[in-house]
């Protein structure tokens, strides 16, 4: 029968990506719980039938998989984690939850996270050109790096979390093993506080330009060009150099824009808690 899994939230955007990842292989048998109307719709034009409450799917699942929302998951592992099997494992898809400390205590069962690094737009056989290209990861041809932490079990079930998890981000390239302090360090502080932020702000940057008469085609063709080749020599892929100009501008730009501590506030140990406890909700709290 293979390994049964139990997908909660698998009507959702993330459920779903599950269900079209996994229905059909024959390594996983797999309850989908699903609540909401519109979910379920989701699952029967897969051909699947959801079964709602969580009873009638968690006990007796090796691996439950909560793929809903953050600020959910501490009322949902409340209701979920005393209906699991002694050694069985739950697996979160995102660190905040798990770094803030919402979950249920319960020495018996794994808590594995893991979270998809992506792919690259570095990488050779992007599909960004395609009609349709995968941004996401898992819908293409793309690889795509993922990363994984053994919050709370033991060492021999790691190879179980990290093997379920390459499945659900298939196809996968690398999986990077951090701690689940680590994890929260990479998202949100590094990719949504600091990339998600600056990301915003050349958008920004972008549309100022075109209120003052710049054509978007031309400013969209300047910023994507420039986007390139800056991260080529910001990040070490190219030995050509910022011109003397460009770094006159980055420097003034660093005054305008950051503060000079930022790096220090933002990746603060305590400054990364409570950003996941504001996502995870109140119950961390």
């Amino acid at each position: 029968m293979g390994i049964q899994v139990a997908l909660l939230g698998a009507g959702g955007k993330m459920g779903c990506r599950i269900t079209d990842q996994l229905q059909h292989d024959g390594a996983y048998s797999i309850s989908y719980v699903e609540p909401g109307e519109t979910g379920q719709a989701r699952l029967a034009s897969r051909g699947i039938t959801a079964v709602d409450p969580p009873e009638e799917a968690v006990p007796g699942a090796d691996v439950v998989v909560l793929a809903v929302p953050d600020e959910r998951i501490g009322t949902v592992a409340r209701e979920v984690l005393p209906l699991m099997e002694r050694g069985s494992m739950l697996l979160l898809l995102d660190p905040a939850a798990a770094h803030a400390g919402v979950l249920p205590e319960r020495a018996d069962i794994t808590v594995f996270v893991s979270h998809p690094c992506h792919p690259s737009f570095l990488m050779a056989e992007t599909s960004l050109a395609a009609e349709h290209p995968d941004w996401f990861g898992g819908q293409g041809l793309d690889t795509q790096d993922i990363i994984c932490a053994l919050h709370r079990g033991d060492e021999a079930d790691y190879p179980t979390g990290e093997a379920i998890a390459r499945d659900i981000f298939a196809p996968v390239r690398t999986a990077h093993r951090v701690t689940t302090a680590q994890m929260a360090i990479l998202e949100p502080a590094l990719v949504e506080t600091v990339l998600g932020t600056c990301l915003t702000v050349l958008r920004e940057g972008m549309e100022r330009a075109t209120q003052m008469g710049v054509p978007e085609d031309a400013a969209r063709a300047m910023l994507y060009g420039h986007l390139r080749i800056e991260f080529g020599i910001i990040f070490g892929h190219t030995d050509f150099p910022l011109s003397d100009g460009a770094q006159l501008a980055i420097e003034d730009g660093k005054r305008e824009l950051l503060r000079d501590d930022w790096e220090d506030r933002v990746f603060d140990p305590e400054n990364v808690k409570q950003s996941v406890e504001r996502i995870a909700g109140d119950e961390a709290g």
